[in-house]
């Protein structure tokens, strides 16, 4: 994999080099081609993955800078950005519910009474998976604790390692914490991205409720269902021993009763956030904060900072800047003249920019990663709004849908990870993967463009 990755990193090397000494067209000055051949060189080694993704975003970092493409107001804007501190924020909160147990708690007494047979299980599987993405803001801290339960209780119910119903338990889940967690504001990296980009780009903020008002009925309810059925079609199984049945679980600890009421207070004032305009990176970050204090808190001061992956705030940062540094250069407008003429969007065609925009996100994802997909559409949104006549945020909101389609694996990395976990093979997610693309496009998408029509969000 390492001589694969080599090529095709200095292939990015070299476009972005070409693209950097090409003259600027007519009408524009060359620091358009000097952040052209940024864009080409950041985006192209986080698609390749030769490099740790906060390692390039410290290099677009340091070339914006010394290569004078943006101010460092533009190019550092990540920072301020309050989807930034959501993500350190979340980092902490989903360190939290870890290290307590309060996650592993909840998983366990919601599975062990409801796989009462395979289909029961899957529901139960759907359900904590669903549900977990509200309090865990992490797609990858949430399969990390669900696997080792879920894989333990399929085997006690006589779903062998490997085996087709293991398999499918744990698909269930995996599909269910990343499709799920798209529609939840604070609850994927993607959304952090967009809503960061959306902040430093157009001085507007992503209500946490409206978010899960347009997104969560379709693209959560009717694809947790979607994947209900499927895994059970495709990975069919009997489980041989009926659940154990424990005993009264032990009460709460002092550190689980203060993280609940921490948690819950969290999720009131995100779900509130139309009402008091608090932006969610504040409720995130204060949640953390109060996870970290002395005898409010749940990690122990002296393992404070131990297990949170820091890296990936470097990483958010630098994406959003990169959205920032493309709009401050003007090469937004060049990007959406092209993609406009290239998708023919109309005025007045709601339904045909709606397919048109949100293929064109889900396309995208096979070009970068999840993450990196908005921060390249982000700052394209406004061209887009003016071409169809909806509100910037209906714009926006195409392209989380798009992103909430995952059609290989290598887009999601947090389901690369899982898969590894697993042990499951390529071919065996694919086997779910494919088909679940498939009718979330023929079937959901159409679905989407109706629930919107009915709240009437295209303005």
């Amino acid at each position: 994999m390492e001589k694969p990755a080599s090529i095709l990193s200095a292939l990015v090397l070299l476009a972005a080099a070409a693209i950097f000494f090409m003259p600027a067209p007519a009408g524009t000055n060359a620091n358009i081609m000097h952040a052209g051949a940024l864009l080409v060189l950041v985006i192209g080694l986080w698609a390749v993955g030769s490099l740790p993704e906060y390692l390039t975003g410290l290099i677009f970092f340091l070339l914006a800078m010394v290569l004078a493409i943006a101010p460092a107001s533009v190019v550092f804007s990540g920072f301020a950005s309050g989807t930034v501190w959501l993500v350190l924020g979340g980092l902490v909160i989903a360190e939290a519910v870890s290290r307590t147990g309060l996650g592993a708690r909840f998983a366990r007494f919601m599975l062990g009474r409801l796989a009462l047979s395979y289909p029961a299980l899957i529901v139960a599987v759907v359900i904590v998976s669903g549900a977990l993405c509200f309090v865990m803001p992490a797609t990858v801290a949430r399969i990390l604790l669900l696997l080792p339960i879920i894989s333990a209780l399929a085997e006690r119910l006589g779903l062998a390692r490997g085996g087709t119903g293991h398999n499918g338990v744990c698909l269930a889940m995996m599909m269910t914490n990343y499709h799920v967690g798209t529609t939840i504001l604070p609850a994927n990296a993607p959304n952090m991205v967009l809503a960061g980009s959306v902040e430093t780009l157009y001085n507007t903020t992503l209500i946490y409720a409206e978010f899960l008002m347009v997104q969560f009925p379709v693209m959560a309810i009717a694809k947790s269902l979607l994947t209900f059925v499927l895994v059970l079609w495709l990975f069919p199984a009997h489980t041989t021993m009926a659940a154990e049945r424990h005993a009264d679980p032990q009460p709460l600890s002092a550190e689980e009763q203060r993280l609940t009421l921490i948690l819950f207070s969290a999720l009131a004032l995100w779900a509130t956030d139309f009402l008091h305009h608090i932006n969610p990176g504040w409720i995130a970050l204060g949640a953390g904060i109060a996870c970290l204090m002395p005898r409010i808190g749940v990690i122990a001061t002296n393992r404070r900072g131990e297990g949170l992956k820091l890296d990936i705030v470097i990483y958010l940062a630098a994406v959003i800047g990169l959205g920032a540094v493309v709009v401050q250069t003007g090469l937004n407008q060049v990007g959406a003249q092209i993609v406009l003429q290239t998708l023919d969007l109309k005025a007045g065609q709601d339904a045909y920019n709606f397919m048109q925009l949100s293929l064109l996100a889900t396309g995208m994802g096979l070009v970068v990663t999840n993450v990196a997909q908005p921060a390249l559409l982000a700052p394209l949104a406004e061209g887009f709004a003016q071409a169809v006549g909806w509100p910037l945020k209906s714009v926006l909101m195409t392209m989380a849908v798009g992103f909430s389609t995952m059609i290989l694996p290598y887009q999601v990395p947090p389901m690369l990870v899982g898969m590894h976990v697993a042990g499951l093979r390529l071919r065996t997610m694919l086997r779910l993967c494919l088909p679940l693309a498939a009718v979330s496009l023929l079937v959901l998408l159409p679905l989407d463009y109706l629930w919107w029509r009915v709240i009437g969000y295209f303005g």
